[in-house]
């Protein structure tokens, strides 16, 4: 059963690492993961075209729970990186329709 997920949150996941996921963050947001940050649009791009380009993956939502605010996804992920598969819970705070700030973590 899919999981009932904000519009921008659906989105993200269903860009899949594409260019368009970076549209859908609001100019400076923050996305946290493997230890760094990047903030802004240009940033997060940047975040995501490396990401691509050193692992290939897929990441399959499994739950979904509201925390202190944010919407935290737990999600199945497979690829060609250390310890995979894991479970990691990737933590949204929205504004508005686009998203804030992502952290990803295990």
């Amino acid at each position: 059963m899919p999981l009932d997920l904000p519009p921008p949150i659906a989105n993200y996941f269903a860009a899949d690492r594409s260019h368009s996921v970076a549209a859908l963050f609001v100019p400076d947001a923050v996305v946290r993961d493997e230890g760094h940050s990047y903030v802004g649009i240009a940033a997060i791009a940047r975040w995501i075209d490396d990401s691509a380009a050193k692992y290939d993956f897929t990441s399959r939502p499994v739950a979904a729970e509201t925390v202190d605010g944010a919407t935290v996804v737990t999600c199945h992920v497979t690829g060609n990186f250390p310890g995979s598969p894991v479970d990691l819970r990737y933590r949204f705070r929205l504004d508005g329709d686009r998203i804030a700030s992502l952290e990803i973590v295990p």
